[in-house]
């Protein structure tokens, strides 16, 4: 058996609706006291120590290295005559915004420590101007600043508490609606003074029409229009499924919405009368993008884009791609849209379909992944990357936010199946359009879908269950958490990076009080009920041989923090009856998405260990 760090047990037992929830562990949740920082050292030294233990440890790091070792290139911005793109070069930190062929922003000149990072960027219409946002040690706490692109000065700005926020500009290139402290602003160049448009505690998505008459906000439930000629506070368009309106160049609605279908369908209609609409098209396949041309508009979904008359929306073509993968953001200039497309082994690449001439630039010949898509007998889709087993494998999953899990160029999946395992992404409910289903009350269904993809997998002899990990990030890692701590027996092994685990108090800290629309609030009864049955901290259980864990964890994620981790590792060491080690990696100065290459390779290094790939 594993000896462990002491961690005192507390008795502290609250009654919340009428119900006792134990929170032993509750002292771990203050990173600044005393007993929290001498458990969290010893914690490092046990790592370290596991760590040092695992031969394969460096060669994982050159691996992956070599993976990512890629060139990028965003889709092109065009403003005016000029033309941005972020790129990076092979072995290059940070990306660099390009207007033109000139750089603009290059995070690393700016911090030669590497630590800040260019988190949002947005130019003027005419293109003389440049919104960008910047954040320091992953923290995500962007600050918005305004350059003048022709001299390469700051012009206006920092202004904090810009995290996460869109920017859009009016015509006149002086002035823009942005986020702050969750609050709709218009700010105008050189004025200190901002005007609140809308506080409505919520995260928006701004648009401004291309005559700078309509600005749109949306929110997941809620969309408000607003005529920028009158002196009106903003229309709110209550509905009842997610719907993002937007003014087209044309002068037309158009809008994007879940409602009535299960993909999604287009409609257009006047923005004088918004609640007025008639269908455009309805793809067959899940919508991901739209972009309006001069002829035409293109119309995205996880592997197509399909060409439409502007007027009528009647199907004109569809493109020819390089293969089954993902397509990405299309941006449109004139007659021209740019567009990436991505696959398990295949580094996103841009390409450019030109309507005058109805020709795509690029090699459209290039390799497609080797990937088998599975339906596991309850309907979970299942993307399989590697051959037929039973071999090591690791299941990867999400399951909220609406966020699906495409296919698309990942070190850390390319890196194991060279190696000579199978890597799996599983698509469960509270991805994509099955988001509802996913959420609130319905969350157990997300790690049923999970679980189910296991068994499958298991039983199909892809894999066994001393051959099976699980992993998953953020949301995904409460996926994971949950899933190990409901069905230890099926997993080898499982990976939880900066996890959500208690679920009666995640309000309490990081960004948790926004993400009751995906969870539900402890303040209501049958949320809270829900809540507590899957919360991973509190299904743990005494005398169970759960599979090896890894959390990890850090210390300027402002998403989720690291409390999480701590308390369920406390949790299973004292819990587990099992030989397999539960360990945290903790890194002080990382963010919710600046683990990086080590992170990648300690990760590989920790299931190979415990699934019996050798490398």
């Amino acid at each position: 058996m594993q000896s462990y760090p002491c961690a005192e047990r507390l008795t502290l037992v609250e009654q919340v609706h009428g119900s006792d929830v134990a929170d032993p562990y509750r002292w771990l949740e203050d990173s600044a006291a005393a007993p929290t920082e001498r458990w969290l050292r010893d914690q490092d030294e046990l790592w370290l120590t596991y760590a040092a233990s695992l031969t394969s440890r460096f060669g994982w790091k050159n691996h992956v290295r070599r993976l990512s070792d890629v060139c990028s290139v965003s889709t092109p911005v065009w403003r005016g005559d000029r033309c941005f793109t972020l790129r990076r070069a092979a072995g290059q930190q940070h990306a660099v915004l390009y207007v033109d062929e000139k750089p603009l922003i290059d995070p690393k000149q700016l911090d030669p420590t590497g630590l800040t990072t260019l988190d949002a960027w947005q130019p003027s219409p005419d293109g003389t101007t440049l919104a960008y946002q910047l954040s320091r040690g992953g923290d995500e706490r962007s600050s918005l600043s305004v350059l003048d692109i022709a001299s390469g000065q700051v012009v206006d700005g920092p202004i904090d508490g810009c995290r996460y926020s869109p920017v859009t500009w009016l015509p006149d290139g002086n002035t823009f609606y942005y986020v702050r402290f969750r609050q709709v602003r218009r700010h105008r160049l050189g004025d200190p003074d901002d005007v609140t448009v809308l506080a409505d505690e919520a995260s928006y998505g701004l648009e401004i029409s291309a005559d700078g008459r309509w600005l749109t906000i949306c929110t997941a439930t809620d969309v408000w229009l607003a005529d920028l000629t009158i002196d009106a506070p903003p229309r709110h368009l209550p509905q009842d499924a997610t719907t993002i309106m937007s003014v087209g160049p044309d002068g037309r609605l158009y809008v994007v919405t879940a409602q009535d279908s299960t993909t999604g369908r287009i409609c257009v209609g006047d923005p004088t009368e918004p609640t007025v609409w008639h269908d455009y098209l309805r793809p067959d396949k899940p919508l991901t993008g739209l972009a309006i041309l001069d002829d035409v508009v293109l119309v995205s979904t996880t592997n197509e884009i399909t060409v439409h008359d502007r007027e009528s929306g009647r199907l004109q073509t569809t493109l020819d791609l390089p293969g089954s993968g993902s397509v990405g953001a299309l941006t449109a200039h004139g007659n021209r849209a740019w567009f990436s497309y991505t696959d398990s082994v295949t580094p996103p690449t841009v390409y450019c379909y030109d309507a005058s001439t109805r020709t795509t630039i690029g090699d459209v010949a290039a390799r497609e992944a080797t990937m088998r898509r599975l339906t596991t007998r309850t309907g979970v889709e299942l993307q399989v990357i590697g051959e037929p087993g039973p071999r090591p494998t690791i299941l990867y999953g999400y399951g909220g936010f609406g966020q699906s899990l495409t296919p698309a160029y990942s070190a850390f999946a390319l890196a194991w199946v060279e190696a000579g395992g199978t890597f799996v992404t599983a698509t469960v409910r509270g991805d994509g359009s099955s988001h509802h289903a996913g959420t609130r009350h319905h969350k157990q269904n997300v790690f049923d879908d999970f679980i189910s993809a296991a068994e499958h997998l298991i039983a199909d002899g892809w894999t066994t269950a001393d051959q099976l990990a699980i992993c998953g990030e953020s949301n995904g890692a409460l996926l994971t958490a949950a899933a190990l701590t409901q069905r230890p027996e099926l997993f080898a092994a499982a990976v939880c990076s900066a996890p959500l685990t208690d679920m009666v108090r995640y309000e309490l800290s990081g960004l948790g009080e926004r993400w009751t629309a995906e969870y539900g609030t402890v303040q209501d009864a049958d949320d809270f009920e829900t809540l507590l049955s899957y919360s991973p901290y509190h299904r743990v259980a005494d005398g169970v041989k759960y599979p090896a864990v890894l959390l990890t964890a850090f210390g300027n994620d402002t998403r989720v923090d690291p409390l999480h981790a701590r308390k369920l590792c406390a949790a299973l060491q004292h819990a587990t009856a099992g030989s397999r080690p539960v360990l945290l990696r903790f890194e002080p100065d990382a963010g919710h998405t600046t683990g990086g290459i080590g992170l990648a390779a300690d990760m590989l290094a920790f299931v190979a260990d415990q699934t019996g790939l050798r490398r």
